[in-house]
């Protein structure tokens, strides 16, 4: 118990400090953003340390199933911690600030090809922006992209070599996906492979589909400069990895769905010798 309060204190606290890392890093803060932020912090952390703390599961998924969460929060905290350098005034010779400059550039330069979407995420800026901000924009969305496959790369290679969730012992599902009721009708691994295929197929289209809604949203409101700061990171955040979490969680429930049509397979056998004896 003490060890379980131990590691949702940690918790919460890693996720205020991802939250208020812009915050920090970047200069010239106002004092509004700043408490919004601090507000939002204390909020998400208090919602990780209740849930983490908690005996019986909440909203979050795969809680006792590591590594998955914690690939998801270090991609996110990295690419936030990456962008918030990357956001820096110009000027500053610091070799980290640097190299991370340099792989942004070179991952905007790799991933902005026609229809890609980096490329659709520069073009989703108006014609007034500087070459400048659009050359920054592109770097920024590039590393977030980057940051986002690496995610998804990694939680392939954890069910592949670790064999994943199953590398710790045997795997609650209630625990692991409270939002998902089994008993709700319908065969459980026909469920499971629906809500698994919707994911990864909505994780596919969804950064193709956010700067055209995006564009969309011009007509009815101002044009989306991405010029502050704070905003650029975020979006460019959010943008890239929620598709790539919700891919995850496609790949996490079609593994589930293929584990427990396994154990079906392993028990009909014994099932048949039952009923014959």
């Amino acid at each position: 118990m003490i060890a379980q309060i131990i590691g949702a204190i940690a918790r919460a606290f890693l996720v205020v400090m991802m939250i208020v890392t812009p915050s920090v890093v970047l200069p010239s803060v106002s004092s509004d953003a700043s408490q919004i932020v601090a507000l939002v912090a204390l909020f998400a952390g208090a919602l990780t340390l209740f849930e983490y703390s908690a005996t019986y599961p909440g909203i979050v998924e795969f809680r006792d199933a590591p590594p998955f969460n914690r690939i998801r929060f270090l991609s996110m905290f990295a690419t936030v911690l990456c962008l918030s350098l990357l956001s820096l005034p110009d000027g500053r010779n610091v070799p980290t600030i640097e190299l991370i400059r340099a792989i942004s550039v070179l991952m905007g330069n790799v991933l902005d090809f026609p229809y890609s979407p980096v490329r659709l995420m520069v073009l989703m800026l108006p014609d007034s922006v500087s070459a400048d901000h659009l050359a920054r924009v592109q770097a920024a969305a590039g590393l977030a992209y980057f940051s986002s496959l690496m995610s998804v790369i990694a939680l392939a290679v954890v069910i592949r070599m670790k064999r994943w969730p199953l590398q710790d012992g045997s795997f609650n599902v209630w625990v692991n996906l409270p939002t998902f009721d089994p008993t709700a009708g319908g065969d459980i691994v026909y469920r499971l492979m629906r809500d698994a295929h919707f994911n990864i197929a909505l994780g596919f289209v969804l950064p193709f589909i956010f700067p055209a809604v995006i564009t969309g949203s011009t007509l009815f409101f101002d044009p989306v400069t991405l010029e502050n700061p704070q905003t650029l990171i975020w979006t460019i955040t959010a943008w890239a990895l929620l598709p790539a979490n919700l891919f995850m969680r496609g790949i996490a429930v079609q593994r589930i769905a293929y584990l427990i049509s396994q154990q079906r397979r392993r028990a009909a056998p014994d099932a048949e010798e039952l009923q014959a004896a």
